[in-house]
């Protein structure tokens, strides 16, 4: 028996596997350590066609548009890298949640640094994609509204802080996400969102990508109106600052899909006929998140085999839209129709779901309710190790095994 430590929220679960039957362990790629402050000042001071930091900031009001706590954004450690060059400029913050929830107190305190958040608490604005005020600033070719917070608009000048992951229907997080869905109406996101039911919306896909052009075109007429300098940055799978792309919106994010890649892209011999895949902090927060565990372990998965997800979920399901329609039917072709016929924000999520429930067999260790587990087409485990016994007694005692230990990112590519 191999010994394998799984995380679990802030624990970690051990669990025996078969030696004869673990074919891998997949990590994202192991790269060198770097000095993550000047990772972060080298790329301000040499920024991707655009002038440097300092000069940017120099005039204006400035609002800095950053990542909610879904998102493994170190936005406290770009703040410290900056601060002295920014604590005597004009300065605001919106936290870009798209149509995502307001974060609370300690999320912010997470997002911000306790300090940090203590200091400028009160020039932190929580984007709320149904409530607030919107401008209007023109359609897109593929007819989406484009409506941004009204709150960007008073501002002479945008810095938006983003980070760069595998993502399983934009192609990559990071970059002009800032700004649709970050700051963007519920409407906009729900129009932008109906394209990730094509068939190239997935994971590290850019190119012929309708959700990826979409979200380039909605950003490049906002950038007429508004001068944008962005700051991209590259964690490795330690969640430290391996990159750092500035400047350009478009290029520094091309830029840094490179880097991305070379940590999150991971190569594999042979897929599995049971794939584990385990979504970390903070993707494992809620059913919605991790849900790209599930998407990303199918890529190393045999058609018919046992995806088996390990996900806290300790936030609950997340959005619900996805899971009320879910729990409508048991039967996928009736509610494929009810996507593509009635299309909400959400629905694309239900659609990977019962995608992947007419592909394989999954099963989830979570803490959710198991009547919710199942509704997701899922089979409810409280043991990882029985739910591992049961996939192997089920594909058969010479079934190959896979671990994605951080699945949510991690991108398993046939070589």
């Amino acid at each position: 028996m191999t010994e394998v430590r799984v995380p679990y929220g802030d624990k970690e679960i051990c669990v025996d596997i078969p030696k004869e039957n673990l074919i891998g362990i997949i990590d994202p790629i192991p790269v060198e350590k770097r000095n993550e402050e000047h990772v972060v000042n080298e790329s301000l001071r040499n920024p991707i066609s655009h002038i440097e930091f300092s000069r940017f900031i120099k005039n204006g009001r400035i609002l800095f548009i950053v990542n909610d706590a879904d998102r493994p954004t170190p936005t406290k450690k770009i703040l410290d890298a900056i601060w002295d060059k920014i604590k005597d400029t004009d300065f605001e913050f919106i936290v870009a949640t798209g149509s995502h929830r307001e974060p609370s107190r300690e999320e912010l305190e997470e997002i911000f640094g306790i300090d940090r958040f203590g200091e400028i608490g009160d020039r932190i604005h929580i984007h709320k994609s149904r409530d607030d005020e919107f401008e209007f600033l023109g359609k897109t070719s593929k007819g989406t509204e484009f409506l941004i917070n009204k709150r960007v608009m008073e501002f002479d000048k945008l810095i938006n802080i983003n980070s760069l992951e595998p993502h399983y229907f934009t192609g990559y997080t990071g970059g002009r996400k800032s700004f649709l869905p970050g700051s963007s109406s519920y409407k906009t996101i729900e129009q932008n969102h109906r394209f990730a039911l094509d068939k190239n919306a997935i994971t590290c896909k850019l190119e012929n990508n309708p959700v990826h052009e979409d979200m380039t075109e909605a950003v490049s007429i906002l950038e007429k109106k508004k001068s944008i300098f962005s700051i991209n940055i590259v964690n490795d799978n330690n969640k430290d600052i391996y990159d750092s792309k500035s400047g350009d919106w478009r290029g520094s994010f091309l830029r840094a899909v490179k880097s991305c890649k070379k940590i999150y892209c991971v190569p594999i011999k042979e897929r599995a006929d049971i794939v584990i895949t385990v979504a970390q902090r903070p993707l494992d927060k809620n059913l919605y998140q991790s849900q790209k565990a599930l998407e990303n372990g199918k890529m190393a998965l045999k058609r018919d085999g046992y995806l088996i997800l390990v996900s806290k979920c300790d936030n609950g399901i997340g959005p619900s839209e996805f899971y009320n329609l879910l729990e409508k039917s048991d039967i996928p072709e009736e509610l494929f129709n009810e996507i593509k016929d009635n299309y909400k924000l959400g629905y694309h999520k239900a659609a990977k779901f019962i995608d992947l429930a007419t592909w394989a067999k999954m099963c989830a260790i979570t803490d959710l309710n198991d009547k919710i587990v199942r509704n997701c087409f899922m089979t409810p485990f409280k043991d990882l190790q029985d739910a591992i016994d049961n996939a192997i007694e089920e594909k058969g005692k010479d079934a190959k095994i896979l671990m994605l230990r951080n699945g949510a990112v991690t991108v398993p590519l046939l070589s």
